[in-house]
């Protein structure tokens, strides 16, 4: 079951297009690969329903040159919030290529950036390759909070807090 399928996505965030240009312009004259995250609009203060993309996955052992880019499919993560792709094509040119349209098969929107990678330099399209508007939102994405634990909880986890009937300890 896909997460996205009913509700659609609306928009991407200001923030990870931002971040999209600027890894593909850091990456120039080889080609940025990357995934797409989104988030529910109403926890993003939306009213509408939807998807907003707001993350942009840079992917471990991502191989890439000036005429294509690799993910590693082992390391893409089983994410429930994977939305899509982007890419970059340093050659300028915003239509997907054949060997684009057989990466469209996964995710709803896949984006590709052009050199020189400026606000404008980019086109969302649908797994089919066919272009759609995609609106630049001005939304704050929530932090992820990856060490959401204090000493405290450490301490807790460490220490044992009685024996069980084993003669082992219980956490």
């Amino acid at each position: 079951m896909r997460l996205f399928r009913n509700s659609g996505i609306i928009g991407i965030a200001e923030s990870a297009l931002t971040f999209a240009l600027e890894a593909s312009r850091d990456s120039h004259p080889n080609e940025y690969m990357g995934l797409l995250r989104g988030e529910d609009a109403r926890k993003l203060g939306l009213e509408e329903s939807g998807t907003v993309l707001t993350d942009v996955l840079i992917i471990p052992g991502t191989e890439s040159n000036p005429v294509s880019a690799t993910v590693k499919t082992s390391m893409v993560p089983n994410d429930m919030r994977a939305a899509g792709s982007v890419h970059s094509h340093p050659n300028g040119v915003l239509r997907p290529s054949d060997a684009d349209l057989a990466t469209f098969t996964k995710g709803d929107v896949h984006i590709i950036v052009g050199a020189p990678y400026e606000r404008d330099d980019w086109q969302a399209f649908d797994r089919e390759g066919e272009p759609i508007d995609l609106p630049v939102l001005d939304v704050d994405p929530p932090e992820e909070e990856f060490f959401d634990f204090t000493q405290e909880d450490i301490d807790r986890e460490l220490l044992p807090s009685e024996e069980d009937d084993r003669g082992g300890w219980l956490f």
